[in-house]
């Protein structure tokens, strides 16, 4: 059986990734292809009762370190029950969310030394890691605007607007990093416009694989 794909989306806030992964998600579908949508921290029940940890404004006091070992345990779990057997099985895993976000976020955001990121990065993922990943990217600002008109903000929503420019700056230094793998879209343009730059990347890279297979 032909190994499937890992396709992640990343991106601060706002970005409009739930849009644009299912968006791809029903066009891959269109297409014939078996497709896993998923998310993290989540997409086990295990993950999304972390998930509820991390996101719930109550748990304000969780330090640093204990969000940084909740995504790495809420990861590991996702990985093993969910991401390896469907790539395994030949789908197109579509992630909303992955080691990326915890780069950019504990370390970028939280500023927590990288060695122990990477670290817990490889125990948590085995050496799982995407074939292509989409960042969305946006101004901070723009992003928490457009979280704020959807209603009440979670916990990382809620963080300060220093905190998030610092997100989108370690994001795309991710990608300065890794332009192979990563592919940078401007999320300010409309949907449709956004959707079209997906499709594109991935359909060229999914064409390319095929020639090669």
């Amino acid at each position: 059986m032909t190994r499937g794909l890992f396709i992640t989306f990343e991106g601060i806030e706002g970005c409009g990734k739930t849009t644009q992964i299912r968006l791809l998600a029903d066009h891959l579908r269109a297409s014939g292809r078996a497709v896993v949508l998923t998310r993290e921290p989540g997409g086990t029940p295990a993950a999304e009762a972390i998930r509820a940890i991390l996101l719930d404004p109550a748990h304000d006091a969780l330090s640093p370190t204990a969000e940084l070992l909740l995504y790495a345990a809420a990861r590991a779990q996702h990985v093993h029950q969910v991401i390896r057997p469907a790539v395994a099985a030949g789908a197109v895993v579509l992630c909303d969310r992955f080691a990326d976000s915890t780069e950019a976020y504990q370390g970028g955001g939280r500023s927590l030394p990288g060695n122990i990121i990477t670290a817990l990065r490889d125990i948590a993922t085995d050496g799982t890691m995407p074939d292509c990943t989409i960042l969305l990217d946006l101004p901070a600002a723009e992003g928490l605007a457009r979280s704020r008109e959807r209603g009440e903000l979670d916990r990382i929503e809620g963080e300060p607007l220093a905190f998030h420019e610092r997100v989108r700056a370690a994001f795309l230094k991710i990608a300065a990093r890794e332009p192979e793998r990563v592919a940078i879209v401007d999320a300010a343009a409309t949907v449709e416009t956004v959707a079209s730059a997906v499709r594109a990347r991935i359909d060229a890279m999914l064409g390319a694989r095929e020639c090669t297979a």
